[in-house]
């Protein structure tokens, strides 16, 4: 470690954790969609905290939900619930890369659930929500595959 420079001691840390988070499903503190329940949001509830004796393994993630129905709902047909593009920001997924997500910063659109970075982001993202779900859906392929 001597013998590496400054910047690539403060760039390290970085790639590690960016390196060590790759997967397709967005986790957060351990849980996808950072243990927020999925469910709650079609049920017309918002963000509802999941909780650890409710999960789920789906996608390479463990989904938290609020109770035992909604883990049981999501279970059943997992992609009608879970978040577009692995729960991932939508406005960055439809610029080309991911980002984390603001629970609070969501959205559903025909049916689908779309989470953004922030309220800030989420506000950029509504202002052509059409162009950004083309735009995210034909970037997401190759998102998703360059993250597993």
């Amino acid at each position: 470690m001597r013998h590496l420079s400054r910047r690539t001691l403060f760039i390290l840390p970085l790639l590690l954790v960016a390196g060590g988070a790759l997967a397709r499903t967005n986790t957060q503190d351990g849980a996808a969609i950072g243990g927020y329940d999925p469910v709650a949001y079609h049920a017309g509830q918002g963000p509802v905290a999941g909780r650890r004796e409710f999960t789920h393994r789906w996608d390479g993630a463990t989904w938290r939900f609020a109770s035992a129905a909604n883990r049981d709902l999501f279970a059943a047909s997992p992609e009608r619930y879970a978040p577009a593009y692995g729960g991932f920001c939508a406005y960055a997924v439809s610029e080309g890369y991911t980002a984390t997500i603001e629970p609070n910063a969501w959205r559903l659109v025909d049916g689908r659930l779309y989470l953004n970075y922030s309220i800030a982001v989420r506000e950029r993202w509504e202002q052509d929500v059409p162009g950004r779900i083309s735009r995210g859906d034909a970037n997401w392929p190759e998102l998703a595959r360059s993250r597993r």
